[in-house]
């Protein structure tokens, strides 16, 4: 059973892992994340068990079933710091990916005579950003055309006619 769920829930992890390479559609979700780590480690665990226990059973070393338990542990371990990590980074809203922040003054300064003067952004989740941007504009747009770009946005444009 381990098996299949890890195979049902692998589709959607490589799904959301590839998404993650595109800087501005970060879409890792923690919870699929541990539950297919979950499976695939409950199965990993029954297979070090029965490798141990044969290692008992057909050669005498009685040292190999705990032997089995402490590596399956230190896996274990290693994937749930892996995770609590990346929970984190989003539960203490760790900065953004790097890169965001020039593709973010990319869109909101193209085409226009906006310059960014203050941006700050950070993850609020996954696949969401956060930010406050201060721009100075001759010709500002309307608040709606800014937020386009991004999700939970705060932003301030100052009047600033003429070249800035």
């Amino acid at each position: 059973m381990n098996l299949i769920s890890a195979w049902l829930l692998h589709d959607e992890h490589d799904h959301d892992a590839a998404a993650a390479h595109d800087p501005g559609h970060h879409h890792t979700d923690h919870n699929l994340r541990a539950a297919y780590l979950q499976v695939v480690a409950d199965a990993a665990v029954s297979l070090l068990a029965l490798v141990g226990l044969s290692a008992v059973r057909i050669i005498g070393w009685v040292w190999m079933d705990p032997v089995m338990g402490i590596i399956g542990a230190l896996v274990i371990a290693n994937w749930s710091w892996n995770l609590i990590r990346n929970a984190g980074a989003v539960l203490l809203d760790m900065q953004a990916e790097p890169g965001l922040a020039r593709e973010i003054a990319r869109r909101l300064e193209a085409d226009s005579d906006d310059r960014i003067a203050d941006l700050h952004i950070w993850r609020v989740g996954p696949g969401h950003n956060a930010a406050v941007v201060s721009l100075v504009s001759a010709r500002p747009e309307a608040p709606a055309v800014y937020k386009a770009s991004l999700s939970h946005v705060t932003i301030e444009v100052q009047r600033c006619p003429g070249p800035h």
